[in-house]
């Protein structure tokens, strides 16, 4: 059959049907696309399309390859067009599901799922997909239903086992998230997903070896999984393995958190390398938190020879213009000036091959302005009382959020401290618990330059892990931090005290989400000091 015919044959054939030689093309894609040869598989794809573009099987195919390469726009326009030719398909539209939710959209991946489910209403996966689809709307109890449901049509379906651990392990059911996610990799040894999940649930129980070593075998199974090497590399730096720590972390512009944060900026990243009189441009990548704790190093780099230009958020631009080592301070939002390299903020680590030994801890160094903190301190009165100002709620946006917080009743118990004034260091005004006897000010404060300022006139901070108490440990005052069992990676494990802030003390959670024994030690250290 000459070319001609066959594409006579493929405008007279239904939509589904192919002639043998393309139906053998389609069948060579689907087995290179299995095997993860996906340039191979594609190029296939096109060539049935190009002769029968009413395949839809190809279509939908060539979508589900542009979603696992990451062109989201693409996957969802071609999956698209294989439901417009056949909308009766409920992979079709469990799979364009999966590319909307990559995509953040879950309430229309939610959608997908459930006409998925309508067209085949026994099918396991569906069920799956839409237990995923519920997980991401923080359905969770909805959720667990499908994946069970899930597992109830097909018990050897490792997926439904790794989604009902995900699922459990946000609702907070540890234990049982940890024995799913190990039923998964029992059915499918060489799942790296479910290994990774299983990690993150062991980090939270407090089990960092057992964390360590199935990071490392999903990225054993899985070499590029970026995901993995980023949980690998927090959980490393946790445990002070700063070589390994610092070169996995440099995985978290591949993760899907920080992805959307890296920047094509026109100069190559600073490795280390001595400056000679060249501009360096260091950039806040993450939270307030992290720019305050890593903008120590613009001094160590200038020592090393260059023009240091800091690229800070604006609530914190007017603090750092003090901060040593800095030749010029710009603004996020504002033109960049002439630059010869760059590094984020916390890549510098990285690229001073910082060990546990060798952290740069200048204390202070940075300062509040001394008219300022004057000001703030006539503001406070001379009320009788230690100082102590206090920070109980962190980001509400973050997924740590309710780990990481004080729950107001531990609050209240806090602040009946005898002997202590305490003073609102929280910003969120959503977060602050009414009838307390705490001073708020911090209506008043416009930026972090304010808040220290008022942190100069304290004696003592206590707060969650959040913004302040890095801003309090930059200023050498004193700061005690009511940390959560499984600790952010910068607080190291099975410590009081952090290389990072010598003015820092830790009160840790003996088991996970317990406060009592934190408010506890901190009342009774507290109530010491303010007879003291």
């Amino acid at each position: 059959m000459n070319r001609k015919e066959r594409r006579a044959e493929a405008k007279t054939a239904k939509p589904g049907a192919l002639p043998l030689a393309l139906a053998a093309a389609f069948g060579e894609a689907v087995r290179l696309h299995q095997a993860g040869r996906l340039a191979e598989a594609e190029g296939y794809y096109r060539h049935v399309l190009a002769a029968h573009p009413q395949h839809a099987d190809s279509r939908h195919l060539m979508g589900v390859l542009a979603h696992q390469v990451g062109n989201s726009d693409v996957a969802e326009q071609l999956i698209r067009e294989a439901i417009a030719l056949e909308p009766r398909m409920s992979a079709f539209h469990a799979n364009l599901g999966n590319v909307l939710r990559a995509q953040g959209r879950a309430a229309e991946a939610l959608a997908c799922y459930q006409t998925a489910l309508d067209l085949e209403p026994a099918s396991a996966t569906a069920h799956n997909n839409l237990a995923l689809g519920l997980k991401a709307l923080g359905r969770l109890a909805e959720a667990e239903a499908a994946a069970r449901q899930a597992i109830a049509f097909k018990p050897d379906f490792p997926e439904a086992w790794a989604a009902l651990g995900a699922i459990l392990a946000d609702a907070g059911r540890l234990d049982a998230a940890e024995q799913d996610l190990r039923t998964a990799t029992v059915l499918r040894p060489h799942y790296a997903e479910a290994y990774d999940d299983l990690g993150t649930v062991l980090k939270e129980l407090g089990r960092a070896g057992e964390a360590i070593a199935a990071f490392r075998k999903a990225v054993q199974l899985k070499p590029d999984f970026a995901n993995a090497h980023n949980n690998l590399a927090m959980a490393l730096l946790a445990e002070g393995a700063f070589d390994e720590g610092w070169r996995e972390y440099e995985w978290r512009w591949k993760a899907p958190r920080m992805a959307p944060a890296a920047r094509d900026l026109p100069r190559p990243q600073w490795r280390g390398e001595v400056g000679e009189g060249r501009t360096l441009l260091l950039w806040a990548e993450q939270g307030y938190g992290d720019t305050i704790q890593f903008c120590r190093y613009a001094a160590l780099a200038r020592d090393q020879g260059f023009q240091v230009v800091l690229e800070v958020q604006p609530p914190l631009a007017g603090l750092l213009k003090r901060l040593e080592g800095v030749d010029q301070l710009v603004v996020q939002g504002e033109p960049l000036p002439t630059f010869d390299l760059h590094c984020p903020l916390l890549s510098l680590p990285l690229a001073f091959k910082t060990e546990l030994e060798t952290v740069p801890a200048p204390a202070p160094y940075l300062a509040a302005d001394p008219a300022e903190t004057e000001r703030w301190a006539a503001r406070l009165g001379d009320g009788k009382g230690l100082k102590v100002g206090i920070a109980w709620s962190g980001n509400p946006n973050s997924t740590a959020h309710e780990r990481r917080s004080l729950p107001p009743d531990q609050l209240a118990r806090l602040v009946e401290t005898p002997g202590v004034r305490f003073i609102s260091l929280q910003k969120d005004a959503s977060e602050r618990p009414d009838g307390l006897p705490i001073l708020d000010l911090m209506g008043e404060a416009v930026d972090f330059a304010d808040t220290a300022a008022l942190i100069g006139g304290l004696d003592l901070v206590i707060s969650v892990d959040t913004a302040v108490a890095h801003l309090a440990g930059a200023l050498g005052k004193p700061v005690w931090l009511l940390d959560r069992f499984d600790p952010d990676w910068r607080w190291l494990l099975g410590r009081k005290d952090s290389p990072w802030y010598p003015s820092l003390t830790i009160y840790r959670q003996p088991c996970r989400g317990v406060w009592d024994a934190v408010i506890d030690a901190v009342g009774r250290d507290l109530g010491a000091l303010a007879v003291g």
